[in-house]
């Protein structure tokens, strides 16, 4: 019985997104771009996983030819969204904010106002890990000089959690690469920590724990308060089942992350790329868990980034609110 069930939920499945297909086709595609890219970061994170995976999923039913683009985070695809180099762009509020009002540290005094919001993608953790032999497991064992990864140059943790560890009174040398490198020089012994920016599970940590024991370090409940108090983050909680590695909750803090569209973007295109995202969401749980958040219900966390039309058109429709943020004009 459960066997048919699962054949038939299948089958259902399948129609509904053939039927979605049919209805892209027959869809007005005046400006419609041959091709789309979506900026993520570095393999081995969340971004590239998660967008790899959505880039392929609109691609194969819009028909557009798309795909994904390691890059350097956040504030890069910031820029290169703003500047019509990248169709869409991962990226955290913090650096989205910084680049809103014209602190980008790739172009100090530019305001990037081309850059329009689609929708909410998942709260990114702040997170660290070390080899169990390192003897790190809380912040507080992190001795002075203690070689420590923090993601690509102009990442959300690059950007950051240095300056977290700093004023936890953390001494340290910094160090910077893609997920993937970081998690070979940990393993190596050639760094004594990782701190991420990332939706968990982070694939660099679960792929660490099947080779080596590993610890998540997390935040004392004091560190916690003095984070909280000093930065535009959120508690944010480690679920024990997470990592292999984890007993226990383990305390973090989070930015949300959105992705944005160049606000150029033809307005019945971002409709349909919106309406497929977020009407099909156990397909994106499946290219990655992170997805669980991407739902409408969370589109209040955008309070400044303008919405594309054709985003703003979609959660309308449907009756959700949007004013949180302005819709681009």
């Amino acid at each position: 019985m459960n066997k048919f069930r699962t054949l038939a939920l299948a089958s259902l499945s399948a129609t509904a997104l053939l039927t979605s297909a049919i209805a892209i086709a027959e869809e007005d595609r005046t400006g419609w771009p041959s091709n789309f890219t979506i900026g993520t970061a570095s393999q081995g994170g969340t971004y590239f996983a998660y967008g790899s995976g959505w880039s392929n999923f609109i691609a194969e039913q819009t028909g557009v030819s798309g795909g994904a683009e390691v890059t350097g985070g956040p504030v890069q695809n910031m820029a290169l969204v703003h500047t019509g180099d990248l169709a869409f762009g991962m990226t955290t509020m913090g650096p989205a904010r910084d680049a809103v009002d014209g602190k980008s540290p790739l172009a100090p005094g530019m305001n990037m106002d081309n850059v329009c919001a689609m929708f909410p993608l998942y709260e990114t953790p702040f997170s660290m890990a070390a080899l169990a032999s390192s003897g790190i497991k809380s912040i507080s064992d992190i001795k002075p000089n203690a070689r420590i990864g923090f993601g690509p140059a102009g990442s959300s943790s690059d950007e950051y959690f240095p300056k977290m560890l700093e004023t936890l009174g953390v001494k340290f040398v910094r160090r910077n690469g893609s997920w993937d490198d970081l998690g070979s020089q940990l393993q190596d012994g050639l760094l004594d920590a990782i701190g991420f920016a990332a939706g968990v599970p982070i694939p660099t940590v679960s792929q660490l724990e099947v080779q080596t024991k590993v610890n998540i370090v997390g935040f004392s409940e004091a560190e916690l308060a003095t984070i909280l108090e000093t930065y535009p983050v959120a508690e944010f909680t480690i679920p024990a089942d997470t990592y292999s590695s984890l007993s226990e909750d383990s305390r973090a803090v989070s930015m949300w992350n959105f992705t944005t569209a160049n606000c150029d973007l033809p307005e019945s295109f971002v409709y349909q790329v919106t309406k497929l995202t977020m009407e099909n969401n156990d397909r994106m749980k499946s290219i990655h868990q992170a997805a669980v958040t991407s739902t409408p219900e969370h589109l209040d966390k955008n309070t400044f980034l303008p919405w594309h039309p054709g985003a703003a058109r979609y959660f309308t429709e449907q009756g959700h609110d949007i004013s949180s943020a302005p819709v681009k004009n």
